[in-house]
């Protein structure tokens, strides 16, 4: 790449960088302000990626789609902000909400780029507060929108924000975290606009079409690379009933005709539970393991996807059709995607391809009403990460699918009537190995005040694979102590907690790397230490 190519590329990703240093300074909640379950990203007229902000992965690799289904529904004017979360649409699940805005330069009839955010909202109304439980479709889940304008011209609809937020709990703070996605839009207009009276109009695009490009011919490279044989690999998802089969996902990886194709056929069909993931999130999954595969550096663009095709079932667990739930595709099966791509890749690139990373998002969403307001809050929590080929797994890290934070627990305990008694690397968790895979986390939670709790999970009954002989990570669990009374928590469940009740989680280790000449390490203890 050439230093002024290179300089276009930075400055086009500090644009998307700006607009999420502004998201997440203006939001309200924890979720958006300290766990930074958000992104950004800019695109150009064809709405073909130009550049994205180090953000979350499930969200950048499908985002393009959500741009598209709302230039093809609206027209955006100077200062319009269209909001977007149709999961059969270009969308993921119903709380990653997609915000877009067009940038006009000059006076020019068509917009020039778009500027698009998405965020995790804590809460989009639906059966139970924080909008993520077991539901048998798509309307439990919450609020679903085809695109619809939030601003006209620059102006707020005080009507749809005020339909919005009828329909959501706790609505000062999704107002404010809505408003925030409008401020970080505003920023990205505005920055692309003065790049453009910069640098001029035609200059910009002509450097965004050569980063394109550039990229194009990385994955071109890697392609032609890779071996000329299928390969496949499978995993599952655990069991939606107690005793039931698990849920099986299944790809196939061939290099044919200059392509590179991805054929998820032989995963099972959509499911009565919100497990399915769509089209998207798929898509955007198989953007990320290819972005790995990339040398480093590889700027991420449309260019990425380029002599790529991916074959997707409809209306099964890899590509959901209406009315099928999806809130939990989005987090778990995602990351079963990501393994199963792992697994397939390690077949067909032996010694460059990590473990099992955890496997699992593990979902903690709670609300209620407490001191006279209500209140709902969502996170994801760490896991162990897979040993590689040359390193031991990281501890307690969120991997793959999700770039999140933890929120910290000065901010968590200010804000909710929870406490938090214990949060802890869970020591021995990862699985043996010549490089041992990462340790999950323990937590533990105590209620002051009444609320309805749901817990989404993986990794409770298969546990994340090693590699080259390593050994498997430990599955996760839960309990769950009301009234003084232990029980355990299966992956997918909800449950009304009183002031005094206990939740206690643990999750997973990630999968060891080679067989080791000798045992490294004790029980809960890695050789490093």
């Amino acid at each position: 790449m050439s230093a002024e190519l290179a300089v276009f590329r930075h400055l086009f990703s500090a644009v998307a960088e700006e607009m999420g240093a502004t998201l997440q300074k203006s939001a309200l909640s924890p979720n958006i302000r300290e766990r930074r379950d958000f992104s950004c990203a800019v695109f150009d007229a064809e709405r073909r990626l130009i550049a994205q902000a180090a953000h979350i992965p499930v969200h950048l690799g499908s985002m393009g789609r959500s741009v598209v289904a709302v230039t093809e529904a609206c027209e955006l004017a100077p200062g319009d902000a269209v909001l977007h979360n149709d999961p059969y649409h270009g969308g993921t699940h119903l709380p990653d909400l997609t915000l877009v805005s067009a940038v006009y330069l000059g006076r020019a009839r068509r917009p020039a780029y778009y500027c698009a955010s998405r965020a995790h909202h804590a809460d989009v109304g639906g059966a139970h507060p924080g909008s993520m439980t077991a539901v048998d479709e798509i309307h439990a889940e919450g609020l679903r929108l085809s695109p619809i304008h939030l601003v006209r011209r620059g102006a707020l609809d005080g009507q749809v924000l005020a339909l919005l937020l009828a329909n959501m709990r706790d609505s000062g703070e999704r107002r404010g975290d809505l408003l925030a996605q409008w401020a970080a839009n505003r920023r990205g207009v505005a920055r692309m606009a003065e790049l453009a009276s910069e640098q001029h109009p035609s200059i910009l695009g002509k450097r965004s079409s050569e980063l394109i490009e550039w990229t194009q011919r990385r994955v071109a490279a890697l392609i032609r690379s890779l071996p000329s044989r299928t390969v496949r690999f499978a995993d599952v998802l655990d069991p939606v009933q107690p005793g039931g089969a698990p849920v099986r996902i299944q790809v196939a990886l061939k290099r044919a005709a200059g392509e590179l194709v991805v054929d998820f056929s032989g995963s099972d069909a959509q499911l009565g539970s919100s497990l399915n993931a769509t089209r998207a999130v798929t898509e955007a999954a198989v953007a990320y393991v290819l972005q790995l595969l990339l040398p480093p550096g590889t700027p991420i663009n449309e260019g990425s996807r380029a002599g790529v095709r991916v074959v997707t079932p409809q209306a099964s667990v890899v590509d959901a059709a209406y009315p099928a739930p999806v809130a939990a595709g989005n987090v778990e099966t995602s990351q079963r995607i990501v393994d199963v791509l792992l697994g397939a890749f390690a077949r067909w690139l032996p010694g460059q391809i990590p473990a099992a990373s955890s496997g699992t998002m593990s979902n903690l969403s709670f609300g209620g009403a407490h001191a006279g307001r209500r209140f709902a809050y969502y996170e994801t929590i760490a896991g162990g990460a897979g040993a590689g080929p040359q390193c031991d797994g990281a501890h307690a890290l969120h991997t793959h699918m999700t770039n999140t934070r933890n929120t910290p627990i000065e901010e968590f305990e200010r804000r909710f009537p929870v406490r938090i008694t214990r949060s802890t690397v869970r020591r021995g968790s990862g699985g043996a190995g010549a490089h041992c895979g990462g340790d999950g986390v323990e937590k533990c939670f105590v209620f002051l005040a009444p609320a309805h709790v749901a817990w989404i999970a993986e990794r409770t009954l298969s546990r994340p694979w090693g590699l080259d002989g390593g050994e498997p990570g430990a599955g996760g669990n839960a309990r769950v102590r009301l009234g003084g009374r232990s029980r355990s928590v299966a992956g997918r469940s909800k449950f009304s907690v009183a002031a005094g009740d206990v939740f206690e989680l643990a999750t997973p280790g990630g999968g060891g790397h080679g067989r080791a000449a000798r045992r490294r390490r004790r029980r809960g203890e890695h050789a490093r230490d």
